[in-house]
């Protein structure tokens, strides 16, 4: 009777860790829509859109290379660098600024009103990682907000549209008060603004199709992924969930590059490390759009981090990919 008894503890267990991962994968891992295995061809406007971030890369990556306070010439040549290409847009970008130990930093805005007061907010570090010239991390990003922000410059939206490049997400800033986009996200709150989506672009650059070239901060994680990073990666906190598989499921509509996605608490490694996670301080839904950064990429966080590294033909899918993702969003009345 007692073996009956231990048989029968042990196959609860083994149903309560079955039901558990079933619920996990459910509400946290299963994304909407079907994903494709192969990138698309480039049309002959992303043709055009290629272009134009490897131009901008090659200015922040190349030409101005590393940018923080350490370089701080080199970090205000940034910031002139993005307010000039969001004027040149036909936007009207405004500095939200603040100090470091005297030295002036600023958050560079450019706002696409539209007619209801929700805003969906775009955006990236243009700040490197001392020592490194940050094409990828985030260069990459930058030039695809400005990119963005150039197609969406004088067209009616319903959500009102703000890209922002943010300062100071690298150490020893991050994830402090001081962080760009900690800054940025408190007044935005002190404002009252209706920020209902944010989506981080963060080192969306480098794709590979070898075997084993993606890793994962969790390998329970990583046996429900491929282990070839040919894909561009979607994550946010459980707070966010609506909005990461809402942006999933548009996304792999458009048959553009394979994705993948997931809702993880932000304990996770990997998944509160850029300006999302100064948002969810706030209480405000924010996903963040990555190639999964040092989980693929061999010259992150070093001085190989140069332009050259970058796969463009997919880079552009990604931007081109993420242009429609705000399309619909902004359509969306919530």
């Amino acid at each position: 009777m007692q073996l009956i008894g231990s048989w029968h503890r042990v196959f609860a267990l083994i149903v309560s860790l079955i039901v558990l991962a079933t619920a996990v994968w459910w509400f946290l891992l299963r994304m909407p829509g079907k994903n494709i295995l192969n990138a698309a061809a480039l049309s002959p406007a992303e043709v055009a859109l290629r272009d134009e971030l490897i131009a901008d890369v090659r200015t922040l990556g190349a030409e101005i290379g590393e940018r923080n306070i350490p370089r701080y010439r080199r970090l205000k040549l940034a910031s002139d660098f993005i307010e000039k290409s969001f004027a040149q847009a036909g936007l009207s970008p405004r500095r939200d600024s603040y100090k470091i130990n005297g030295l002036t930093c600023d958050n560079i805005e450019a706002e696409i009103r539209g007619t209801d007061p929700q805003i969906i907010l775009i955006g990236a570090h243009y700040d490197s990682v001392f020592g490194a010239p940050g094409a990828n991390d985030n260069g990459s990003g930058v030039a695809a907000i400005l990119a963005l922000a150039r197609r969406f410059a004088g067209k009616p939206t319903t959500s009102t549209l703000r890209f922002v490049a943010f300062v100071n997400e690298e150490p020893p800033y991050f994830q402090t008060r001081q962080m760009g986009s900690f800054v940025y996200a408190e007044r935005c709150k002190a404002r009252n603004e209706q920020i209902v989506a944010m989506i981080s672009l963060e080192t969306i650059g480098y794709f590979s199709d070898a075997p084993h070239s993606q890793t994962y901060p969790v390998p329970l994680i990583g046996s429900l992924y491929p282990n070839r990073a040919n894909f561009i990666g979607f994550v946010g906190n459980v707070r966010s969930r609506a909005l990461l598989q809402r942006a999933v499921g548009l996304f792999r509509q458009q048959e553009k590059l394979p994705s993948e996605g997931a809702t993880l608490p932000s304990f996770v490694p990997g998944v509160s490390w850029s300006d999302q996670w100064s948002f969810w301080q706030h209480g405000y839904p924010a996903i963040m759009i990555t190639d999964t950064a040092l989980f693929r990429y061999r010259h992150y966080h070093t001085p190989a981090d140069t332009p050259d590294k970058l796969d463009y033909d997919r880079f552009a899918l990604v931007v081109s990919g993420i242009e429609n993702v705000i399309v619909d969003l902004a359509r969306e009345r919530r």
